[in-house]
């Protein structure tokens, strides 16, 4: 079945018109980190999976795997079990096994710089001291050409380490302000595949930085 998957994905690929996405949420396996801020990218991928009825059942290259189909645009959808300072061991052969260029393997990911509940797509950018996109950064050789949408948690309060800080649970406000993240962002990555990244974007980024105004006085 991975066989026939693979050859699928790469014929498509080959069409202007159908070519594959790969979707990364970075994150912790285990029980213990389910809810925590550092795991939001696999809430994304499971928010994004249970919307479009994709089953995240398989294992490829060290992660948990979807495949699935959105307006006859394959998807694939993947969450690392490697933890999420090793992510590249996964996203870079899952990308080179698909033969996917890195402009169609979009990263979720936590980021303490955007307010609660706030989010952004970028068509690249640094790692902004991630180690989860430092490890993806190497799986890539060095690329720094992936798209990426970064799922914003806030800041650590007073001298709180911020490496405890993310592996924290949401409070019941906060916890708010992400399930409702997490519905625009599977909108989102929906227009992503059926209008393009760019103008998606550029549309999406702009209602996203109304809504940091509005939240970045409003703590939680």
């Amino acid at each position: 079945m991975s066989r026939v998957l693979k050859n699928y994905f790469c014929s498509t690929a080959a069409s202007p018109n159908v070519r594959p996405w790969l979707f990364v949420g970075l994150g912790n396996p285990g029980d213990k980190f389910i809810g925590t801020r550092h795991n939001i990218g696999f809430e994304m991928i499971d928010a994004f999976a249970e919307c479009l009825g994709i089953s995240m059942e398989s294992v490829q290259f060290k992660a948990i795997f979807g495949k699935g189909f959105v307006n006859d645009v394959p998807v694939l959808l993947a969450k690392p079990q490697t933890y999420v300072n090793l992510s590249g061991e996964c996203s870079g052969p899952l990308a080179a096994y698909y033969k996917l260029p890195l402009n169609r393997v979009l990263v979720f990911h936590d980021d303490m710089d955007l307010p609660c509940g706030v989010l952004r797509l970028h068509p690249k950018g640094n790692h902004g001291r991630h180690n989860g996109l430092k490890s993806v950064i190497k799986g890539f050789h060095g690329n720094l050409e992936f798209p990426r949408l970064r799922i914003g948690i806030g800041r650590p309060a007073g001298q709180m380490d911020p490496k405890a800080f993310v592996l924290q649970k949401f409070n019941a406000k906060a916890r708010e302000r992400i399930d409702a993240a997490l519905v625009e962002g599977v909108d989102a990555l929906k227009a992503v595949i059926s209008e393009g990244f760019t103008e998606s974007a550029k549309c999406f980024n702009k209602q996203q930085k109304y809504k940091h105004i509005r939240l970045q006085t409003m703590p939680v």
